[in-house]
């Protein structure tokens, strides 16, 4: 009888080892209700600018229906006027666990709206802001955009950093040394790499535009796997005051920590890359990139099918040419 109940009790205990190993994810999140959240809607409430535009967004329901965003990376720095290092049109498709990612490189030459000129892409963002260089981006795309979110280098560097750094995929040391450029070395195949690192790597652009813009990409998947690791949770309030005044966005609050929760809870995140590519030119001197209008048209056509409620998941439009979009 005695050894019947050790059996018993083991079972009991084999039982909820595996609960716990199952739902691991779920009970991180109830502990995140419980203790967190409070905390980190009222950080980022500072976080919270919504922009100045005549269209009001209509809601989303968070559950089921796609989203856009614009994503910038930009290189503000105090007393300095800004520029938008990286720009990516995203759709977020949270009852996937899906994310499109459209870069545009930001020598890209287009229409900057409110400027009645055309220009490269990320002079938007030193010329009106936020609302310019999402105006003109929805313009570039002929698609609205639902939200924006950015950071500056020093939020990238110092979240980065306090996740304990990232994988990326360098196979050879990455060196910096244009006459006029920042002189910095990247090694290569280490384990993990620092945010000033990171930063490095997705600010370089010595080889292309088309590269860097593919090594953003890179860098948000990494990124993204990196925090929605468990281990990672009890770090979010750390990582939301972090970021502080180096992260704006018009996504309310609440709307973050329902994705953040609803994306940990539906598995893996897969994200799918496309870059717009283009023909180098010069006009007065300046180098600019002429877009691709195929390329263009096919971004356009892959927001269309991602951002469509009614497409099933593994009916979403893939990038034509995979070759063509990889990383060289």
């Amino acid at each position: 009888m005695k050894r019947k109940s050790i059996y018993i009790t083991l079972a009991v205990v084999i039982l909820l080892g595996s609960s716990a190993f199952l739902f691991r994810t779920q009970l991180a999140v109830v502990a995140f209700d419980l203790f967190m959240a409070k905390d980190v809607e009222e950080s980022l409430q500072k976080s919270y600018k919504p922009l100045q535009s005549d269209k009001t967004p209509e809601p989303v329901v968070l559950q089921s229906e796609p989203f856009s965003v614009m994503l910038l990376g930009s290189d503000q720095r105090e007393d300095e006027p800004a520029r938008s290092d990286t720009l990516i049109y995203a759709v977020v498709r949270p009852l996937d666990s899906k994310v499109l990612l459209i870069s545009v490189p930001r020598d890209t030459y287009v229409d900057i709206i409110g400027k009645d000129k055309k220009d490269k892409i990320n002079h938007a963002f030193a010329f009106g802001g936020h609302q310019m260089a999402k105006d003109t981006m929805e313009a570039f795309f002929e698609e609205d955009l639902n939200y924006y979110a950015s950071i500056n280098f020093q939020g990238l560097k110092d979240v980065v950093d306090a996740i304990g750094g990232v994988e990326l995929p360098i196979g050879k040391d990455i060196v910096n040394k244009g006459k006029d450029h920042e002189k910095f070395t990247i090694e290569a195949n280490k384990p993990i790499y620092n945010g000033e690192e990171a930063l490095n790597y997705v600010r370089y652009r010595e080889d292309s535009d088309f590269n860097r813009a593919k090594r953003q990409q890179v860098f948000l998947d990494v990124a993204a796997k990196r925090v929605m690791k468990l281990d990672q949770i009890g770090k979010v309030p750390e990582l939301i005051e972090i970021m502080g005044d180096n992260f704006q966005t018009d996504m309310q609050p609440k709307f973050i920590i329902d994705l953040a929760k609803q994306m940990l809870t539906g598995g893996k995140v897969d994200m799918t890359s496309y870059t717009i590519m283009g023909e180098g030119m010069k006009i007065g001197g300046v180098y600019y990139n002429e877009p691709d209008m195929e390329d263009v048209q096919e971004a356009r056509d892959l927001i269309d099918s991602w951002m469509d409620p009614n497409t099933p998941a593994n009916q979403l439009l893939q990038p034509k040419d995979a070759e063509k979009q990889k990383l060289k």
